[in-house]
């Protein structure tokens, strides 16, 4: 059985660009990867594209259903660009263990952001085990029960 599973996320860019004014190189290098940051650092105005990404972190996180913790580290789960301009979700360590785990086989994701907010939509693609699948079968038709 195939299902799919959403997160999303929406931060305010000024407080990412806090962060970094605060914390410098140790949140860039603990939240991005040195890809994500070469292309950011790249861009005449940084802030709202860094703000994306840490949205689509926090979206991925939140599709796996445990959000950053244990499961997924901000810098496990890393944006990438395509030449067009297409993002896409590249996953290491914990992250990528993880999705191993549930069964993940795809990840869509969308970003977008304007001079004061950024947000992330997350789209897990899940090929869930025959004897998962019949759980959750089982789960999701279920009358409600009377009050």
């Amino acid at each position: 059985m195939t299902r799919t599973v959403p997160g999303i996320d929406l931060v305010e860019t000024e407080r990412i660009a806090r962060a970094i004014a605060r914390q410098g190189e140790a949140f860039l290098s603990r939240v991005f990867t040195p890809a994500e940051r070469a292309y950011c650092d790249s861009l005449r105005h940084p802030h709202p594209s860094f703000a994306a990404r840490w949205a689509a972190k926090e979206a991925v996180a939140k599709a796996f259903g445990s959000g950053i913790g244990a499961d997924a580290s901000m810098h496990e789960i890393e944006v990438l660009r395509s030449p067009q301009g297409q993002p896409s979700i590249a996953l290491h360590g914990s992250a990528a263990a993880t999705a191993q785990r549930l069964g993940v086989t795809a990840i869509s994701i969308s970003l977008t952001h304007t001079e004061h907010y950024a947000a992330a939509f997350a789209i897990l693609t899940i090929i869930a085990p025959p004897a998962e699948s019949a759980t959750l079968l089982h789960q999701t038709n279920d009358p409600i029960p009377p009050p």
